[in-house]
């Protein structure tokens, strides 16, 4: 039986709110060893992201693949039912581009999938979560897309965020300022200052996209995790995406800024007014 870290993070001082926020850490060298897992075939990543969940504890009812036109690798989807049918969708693409191994562009993002949900399935929840390792990103946001296309209205009103991560670990975790909802920016904002990691501001302008994309067009309240600076950009796409390529110092500071920061939505998002 694989040990966990247990943090307890009580009256936690955040926004002028006081609360009490629950959740485990997947030891370091778990998380490491995840993302040293990438392989070259797109069919096989998704594959193995799906074993991945499994073996962190995705139940076996929830745990699905969702076929997408014109992808042969299908959408990896492990939904955690919560005490409400509000949603917090947690997603991250696996298909890589041709050139490298696509280790920052973005194994990086989908391994970290399994460990935020052991963070998220440690304690109980109020939020439903699904997270979704999303296939054809790069030819299009073809799986993300068809996924937001597929939900029913009602499903599509009961998200109530959507969080996606894409190119992390090639230096310090930044995140989209501009399309990014402003709670949800300013919530992560005072998550990294509570645990002292820092997170620079850095748009993509008109460089790149990502899966949040797909929500954003739905009204969907989204933000986006990264590492892209003009120095980092030059990666992507390229023989040089691969393990030497990823700061492992970094890599696991955003995932302990994504575990929190989950674990954090959970307690204030949708939260009843005090009386």
């Amino acid at each position: 039986m694989r040990q966990f870290l247990c943090v307890w993070l009580a009256a936690l001082a955040c926004a002028g709110q006081s609360v009490e926020v629950r959740y485990r850490l997947t030891p370091r060298e778990v998380v490491e060893s995840r993302v040293r897992m990438a392989l070259k075939s797109n069919v096989e990543r998704g594959e193995k992201l799906r074993a991945l969940l499994e073996e962190a504890g995705c139940p076996s009812n929830g745990l699905t693949r969702q076929p997408v036109k014109h992808v042969k690798a299908p959408n990896v989807i492990c939904t955690l039912t919560g005490e409400t049918a509000r949603t917090i969708v947690v997603g991250a693409h696996f298909d890589h581009a041709e050139a490298g191994l696509g280790v920052i562009d973005n194994w990086s993002g989908a391994s970290l999938l399994p460990s935020l949900l052991e963070c998220v399935r440690s304690a109980p929840r109020r939020h439903t979560f699904v997270f979704v390792g999303f296939t054809g990103e790069e030819d299009g946001l073809l799986g993300s897309r068809y996924y937001v296309t597929a939900l029913s209205p009602d499903n599509l009103r009961q998200i109530a965020a959507m969080i996606n991560f894409d190119s992390i670990g090639a230096g310090p975790p930044e995140v989209e300022v501009n399309k990014a909802d402003k709670e949800l920016l300013t919530r992560l904002l005072n998550t990294a200052n509570s645990i002292k990691v820092p997170v620079r501001r850095m748009d993509f302008g008109d460089i790149a996209t990502s899966d949040y994309e797909s929500f954003r067009a739905k009204r969907v309240p989204t933000l986006v995790l990264h590492s892209i600076t003009p120095e980092t950009l030059k990666l992507l796409h390229s023989p040089d995406d691969n393990m030497k390529a990823l700061r492992m110092d970094d890599y696991y500071d955003t995932y302990r800024l994504l575990a929190f920061y989950l674990a954090l939505l959970d307690v204030m998002l949708d939260a009843p007014a005090k009386q």
